[in-house]
């Protein structure tokens, strides 16, 4: 079993792997803390679902917030033994990346997409969600071919309070309808339908850019869900893509010749 770690803006994500199987998930709120703080989180919250770090043969870890990275391989190995692998440049993901840059390309978008061109047909748009909103395009030959990024739901909705003195801060959810009668059920339509909207607009400017229809059109993130059925194209969800993309490029990175 090895252990997937994601450092993302919002929350760090741990998943406890065997082959790209999901055993057990866990997640801490990212936040300024020591590597020592960091240790104790991450075996407390393994030890809810009854796993040991001891149980782990590899780590395996992607992150978009650098100022946190050496703190939490720090963390990680004041409680394992085991190396830990960092996702970045020269990494074997097995994921053809053909933008101008593709080290500029965050590594948790590298991990769906790596999860994405193995377990659904192509050509494919993915959807991830999180504090920014990423539409990742791969060709017919599963090629990154490029993304678009838009803000995330709740960094749009918290903006919009905050520069807007008469606008409350609302916790985003679905509205009752489209046409609110009052400010928090008109921001929460705003937020999701206006979201739904967008996906869809995308969708077809993508579809018309790239010349042929998707054959997956996918979403990753939770903030995401709600947002779904208020759509009008037919959108997947896939919850573990990233830490499956992770355990894939341990599997990869880690095969001998």
């Amino acid at each position: 079993m090895i252990l997937a770690v994601l450092i993302r803006n919002r929350e760090i994500t741990l998943g406890c792997m065997d082959g790209t199987a999901v055993v057990a998930e866990a997640s801490v709120v990212t936040a300024e803390r020591s590597a020592d703080e960091y240790a104790l989180l991450f075996r407390d919250v393994l030890a809810l679902r009854n796993v040991c770090f001891t149980n782990f043969d590899g780590v395996i870890l992607a992150s978009v917030v650098p100022t946190l990275t050496d703190t939490v391989i720090a963390a990680l190995g004041r409680l394992t033994d085991a190396r830990v692998r960092v996702v970045g440049c020269g990494t074997k993901t097995g994921l053809h990346i053909r933008i101008e840059d593709p080290a500029q390309l965050g590594t948790d978008l590298v991990c769906s997409a790596v999860a994405a061109a193995a377990d659904y047909p192509t050509p494919l748009l993915l959807i991830d969600a999180g504090t920014a909103t990423a539409f990742s395009v791969l060709g017919g030959d599963g090629a990154y071919l490029g993304c678009a990024i838009a803000p995330g739901i709740a960094l749009s909705s918290a903006a919009l309070s905050a520069a807007a003195s008469l606008l409350p801060s609302v916790a985003t959810g679905a509205p009752a309808k489209c046409i609110g009668t009052t400010t928090a059920e008109s921001m929460k339509s705003g937020s999701l339908y206006g979201t739904a909207a967008m996906l869809d607009g995308m969708i077809a400017r993508m579809e018309r850019e790239l010349g042929v229809p998707f054959a997956t059109v996918l979403a990753t993130g939770d903030v995401i869900r709600d947002v779904l059925p208020a759509c009008d194209t037919a959108i997947g969800y896939d919850e573990t893509l990233a830490l499956r993309g992770l355990a894939l490029i341990h599997e990869r990175s880690t095969k001998k010749k």
